[in-house]
Order: structure tokens, then C-alpha cells, then sequence
């Protein structure tokens, strides 16, 4: 991996992006300003409108971008992709670049400082939904190749994704469906972040997922609570008590059979990791070993849905039967699979008084740790350094990229870069989702690096 004679170097890529920089911000502006919300309870026209502006600023490039879908798993045609490609040169690699356009829905309006699809720059933070996850991780890839032009030496093709919020439905038939057209020696996944604002980091591994549904039902139908109350056991009683039995007194996982891995690098210091997630200063973290094995390596369950009535409609009533759903983040070395039965059967031996267990919908994605010794990953490392002025570190995610496990299914001969712009107070999937400006501009100049270091040397 290279260089070749008429390197460019990080200043001069700098200087340029600044030339044109105001009309890249313009750019992204335009995207943020479409809801692109690749669920069903949203227009879905919208998602469409963003795959035609995103290939309409490939197209500007010089390139013939397509807009391509494939079928879900139930015959339906999945969110609209964008698709385009620069053949390699003789003797050289081809890099896919991967970002995606869809978006996570805004919120309640009330919890955003500004107008969620307005672009607002404040200082060196641009505001929006999409401004950091992930439009601007397809402006880093478009913008790259603009500074580069006729000096890329490497293959390019670009592939942005219409509905990776939404868990990506339709990705390994995309894959499948267009496998020759996105063949790749280097594969880039800008949808990921750094380790701090001024601090750039590539992620080499990343937590799986698994969700689980499930019902738990103690009485054919609801009744009094004055009346059966103390002898009756209802069905939030016994959800509570078997949601309590997944973490121990400190927090910890207590599901045996999930794996767990403790050695990391890197560790958080705990203000900053306090100042990042805005924990309160009166709670106290959970779990055991470093921070940064916590966040990484280690299993996390979370109760992320309960159906059960608002307090605003609450009545004196024994419930009898209860649904909840958690999210289960798998260490890296664990399987989906395997982590769904380890949580089944720890939900059966914990039910409590009785009660009767339905498992409903699941659904999951594999951990990734990459190889660092790939001279590819040297490589990208290099370019972070050299496009921020800081020495880079590699880093886990705490998060989930289920889609990289078909990635290297599909292509196992690719190396796989984990990239992004987004830093702890970026608040992707929050309100108040942010940009920082100087990240950004460092990692358009550090993906320019590395493509010019990817090309064989001439």
C-alpha cells in the first residue's frame, strides 16, 4: 500500500477543500432538508426524492448514478439505493464506498433547538437530522472524489443506502442482486464515529444485536385489583420480576451463555464518558471492568418496549398479560443465534409463579472485529493522522452494523474500513443531532488520502 510519486499531501488537500468548501455545505444542506425516514409510518416518497438528489450530485461528478432496489424478505421492493462506479485502472484496486441516505425520524419537534430537516450552523457545528448520520458520510465520499478527479488512481463505487435506519431489510438481496457491480478489493463504511471532536479514530469492532419479543400471561383476562389483588399475581408483577433477573445487583448481564470479552487499548475516563452520555451525576454506572470493555466488549440488555397503560388511562386493574421487548448487544466472538436461545432459556427459568411465556418476533446481527494487521488498515490509520494533524487510535463501537457480516460473506476477500465524522456530542438519533465542521473536513481530506495511497505505485 504505497504511495505513489505524485502524492498529494494533507495541506494541499486542505487548501482545495477549502476553495469549494461553502458549496459542500450547500450540498448537505439540500439533503438534511429531505426527510428521508425509511419506515413504514412515513412517506415514502421522500426516501425516493433523497436517492434522486443524492444521484443527481454524482451525476455532477461526471458519473452515471443509478438508483436500484431489491426485494425484501417479503417480496416487496425494498428503499431505492444509489449506485455508481469508476472503473480501476489497470493493475489497481476498487474501493466501495458506502454511506447511507435514509434517517432516523426526528422526534418530538419540542426537543430540538432548531428545525430537525433545517440545516443550522452554529459555530462549527451544523444542526439537522441527517447533518452527521449518515449525509454527511455520503459527502465525504462524493467530495473526496471531487478533490481527487483525474488523481484517483484506485476504482470507486459508490453505493448509498436508502433504509439502513430501518435495519436494512433488503441489503443481502441487494447484495446478491448486484454482486459483480459492487465487487471490491477495500470496502469504506462511513457510518460510524470518532474517538473526540479533534481526535480521529477507525472502528475496529462493533457490538452485535439481537431483539427479542415476548408475553408474559398469568390470567385469561384482566380483573380487579381490589378484588383479586394479594392473592392474583398479574402479569406486570411477574414481567417485573423476570426483567429484574437479566442483570445482577451491579448491573452486570446475568444471563449465562453470552459471551464476553474483557482486553481493550483504549479506555474511557469516566467525566468524559458522564459529559458524552449526559448521565446524572447521581446515578451510578453499571457494570464491571474498564469503561471502555463495558461499552465494547461485553453483552448490554436493554428493556426497550413494555405495553402497558399510560398513567394518563390507568385503571384499578389486574393486567393479564404483558409484552416487552429488549435489545440485547452481543461482545464480539457471540452469535445472534446463540445469544437468542441463551436469553429464551433464561427468561423460561426466571419466569416466576407460574406464568406463561410466549416468544414472539426476533431478529439480530453479528459482531465484527477487524484484522489490524491489514496493511489496509495501516494504511487508513496513516491518513487519519495525516488529514487531522493527531495521531489516530482504533476504537470499538458500543453500537451495531448487523450488515457488515454480509459485507464480508458476500465479498470474503474485501477489506473492510469502519470510518465516520461523527464525535460523542454529534447526538446521532437524538434531537439536536449535529455536525462538527472541523471533523468533517478532515475526514473528506483523509478518504482523499487514502484512495491516492491505495493506488499502486507508479
Amino acid at each position: 500500500m504505497s504511495e505513489s510519486t505524485s502524492a498529494l499531501d494533507s495541506a494541499q488537500l486542505h487548501a482545495e477543500l477549502d476553495a469549494i468548501f461553502d458549496e459542500v455545505l450547500n450540498d448537505l444542506t439540500g439533503l438534511v432538508a429531505i426527510p428521508s425516514v425509511a419506515w413504514p409510518s412515513f412517506d415514502a416518497a421522500n426516501v425516493t426524492a433523497s436517492a434522486e438528489a443524492v444521484a443527481g450530485l454524482a451525476r455532477d461528478l461526471g458519473l452515471e448514478a443509478e438508483i436500484l432496489t431489491a426485494p425484501q424478505s417479503d417480496g416487496t421492493d425494498g428503499y431505492p439505493a444509489v449506485v455508481a462506479s469508476i472503473p480501476a485502472p489497470e493493475g489497481a484496486p476498487t474501493v466501495l464506498l458506502y454511506a447511507h441516505h435514509d434517517v432516523q425520524p426526528p422526534g418530538r419537534d419540542e426537543d430540538w433547538d432548531t428545525e430537525p430537516f433545517v440545516a443550522t450552523r452554529s459555530g462549527d457545528r451544523l444542526f439537522g437530522r441527517g447533518a452527521a448520520d449518515d449525509k454527511a458520510g455520503i459527502m465525504v465520499h462524493l467530495t473526496a472524489l471531487r478533490l481527487l478527479a483525474d488523481r484517483l488512481g484506485v476504482g470507486a463505487t459508490l453505493f448509498f443506502e436508502g433504509e439502513e435506519e430501518a435495519g436494512s431489510p433488503s441489503f443481502r438481496n441487494f447484495l446478491e442482486t448486484y454482486r459483480e457491480r459492487l465487487r471490491a478489493d477495500v470496502i469504506v463504511v462511513a457510518d460510524s464515529g470518532n474517538w473526540a471532536a479533534g481526535v480521529p479514530a477507525l472502528t475496529t469492532s462493533l457490538r452485535g444485536m439481537c431483539a427479542i419479543e415476548f408475553e408474559v400471561s398469568t390470567l385469561d383476562h384482566a380483573v380487579h385489583s381490589g378484588m383479586y389483588g394479594g392473592v392474583v399475581p398479574d402479569a406486570m408483577l411477574a414481567m417485573t420480576k423476570v426483567l429484574a433477573s437479566l442483570h445482577d445487583e451491579n448491573g452486570s448481564v446475568a444471563v449465562s451463555g453470552l459471551h464476553s470479552e474483557h482486553g481493550t487499548d483504549i479506555d474511557y475516563d469516566e467525566a468524559t464518558l458522564r459529559a458524552d452520555s449526559g448521565v446524572l451525576d447521581s446515578t451510578t454506572l453499571i457494570g464491571a471492568g474498564t469503561l471502555a470493555s463495558r461499552l465494547w466488549a461485553q453483552p448490554a440488555i436493554t428493556v426497550i418496549g413494555l405495553d402497558i397503560p399510560d398513567v394518563a388511562v390507568s385503571s384499578n386493574t389486574l393486567q393479564s398479560s404483558l409484552r416487552a421487548k429488549l435489545s440485547i448487544r452481543l461482545a464480539p466472538g457471540d452469535t445472534p443465534a446463540s445469544a437468542v436461545r441463551a436469553v429464551e432459556e433464561h427468561l423460561r427459568a426466571n419466569l416466576p409463579f407460574g406464568a406463561q411465556l410466549s416468544i414472539g418476533e426476533t431478529e439480530g446481527g453479528s459482531p465484527w472485529q477487524a484484522d489490524e494487521s491489514d496493511p489496509v488498515v495501516q494504511t487508513a490509520r496513516q491518513a487519519l493522522t495525516d488529514a487531522w494533524g493527531t495521531e489516530s487510535v482504533t476504537m470499538g463501537i458500543g453500537g451495531s452494523i448487523p450488515f457488515i457480516a454480509d459485507l464480508l460473506e458476500v465479498f470474503p476477500g474485501a477489506s473492510i474500513l469502519v470510518t465516520g465524522v461523527e464525535d460523542p456530542d454529534a447526538r446521532a438519533h437524538s434531537a439536536n443531532e449535529s455536525l462538527y465542521l472541523p471533523d468533517f473536513k478532515a475526514a473528506i481530506v483523509a478518504e482523499a488520502l487514502l484512495l491516492q495511497r491505495l493506488a499502486p505505485t507508479r
